[in-house]
């Protein structure tokens, strides 16, 4: 299943969203720029190791930042922003730019050590906006349970569907789950859970006390 958009229409230009594909983007064609061999550097270098945390956090620590900016394929950097597309805007307006950037970038962090945790000996550098953006989909999955992601489920041909975004992101966790349990390599799987608990928890914490109902600025639409 892969989201297309949401049903809330937003109110606000969403910059920080935009800011964050816009350094994401802009990093990744840097990384294309020099050449297969500069690429790879650049994701070993740069890439969260957790075997190498773990023997010396204090050294390692400033990758966490640096590999939620890295990606490894066209395929990974182009399916994270769409779904920080999708799902940031929403989120953005509703808990303002700074809360909005805390979320990010902590559930970034949770994101990292929770791999770290489930894979201490890993030697595998963990790369990728997908556990920060894991978290704006545990904001999102707290802060609009009622509304509706339209999803394409079937590419060929093209079959689209309104689920709620509880399920939408429910059945995401699962999947997240179930495959971290499976162990299945190529996928940060847990980084996506801690991320996903991370963003959740936070929003509890962060959010504003006034209901999205009350703003006239705010309304639901559904169809296509």
């Amino acid at each position: 299943m892969f989201p297309i958009r949401d049903s809330i229409y937003h109110h606000g230009p969403a910059l920080i969203t935009r800011l964050l594909i816009a350094i994401n983007v802009a990093i990744f064609f840097w990384q294309v720029g020099l050449g297969p061999e500069g690429f790879q550097w650049v994701v070993y270098h740069y890439g969260f190791v957790p075997k190498s945390f773990f023997a010396d956090p204090g050294g390692e620590f400033w990758h966490i930042f640096t590999s939620m900016f890295i990606h490894g394929s066209f395929e990974h950097i182009l399916g994270n922003m769409w779904f920080l597309w999708v799902f940031g805007p929403t989120v953005e307006s509703r808990l303002g730019s700074g809360r909005y950037l805390l979320v990010y970038f902590l559930a970034g962090i949770g994101a990292a050590l929770a791999q770290a945790f489930f894979l201490p000996a890993s030697t595998a550098p963990m790369i990728g906006a997908s556990g920060a953006i894991s978290g704006v989909l545990g904001a999102y999955f707290l802060l609009f349970p009622t509304a509706f992601v339209l999803t394409l489920v079937w590419p060929l041909p093209p079959i689209f569907f309104w689920f709620p975004a509880a399920f939408f992101i429910g059945y995401w966790v699962f999947l997240q789950l179930l495959y971290g349990l499976m162990g299945l390599p190529g996928v940060a799987w847990w980084a996506h859970v801690g991320g996903f608990l991370v963003g959740y928890l936070l929003t509890v914490w962060l959010r504003p006390r006034r209901s999205y109902h009350d703003d006239p600025y705010w309304y639901r639409h559904y169809g296509f």
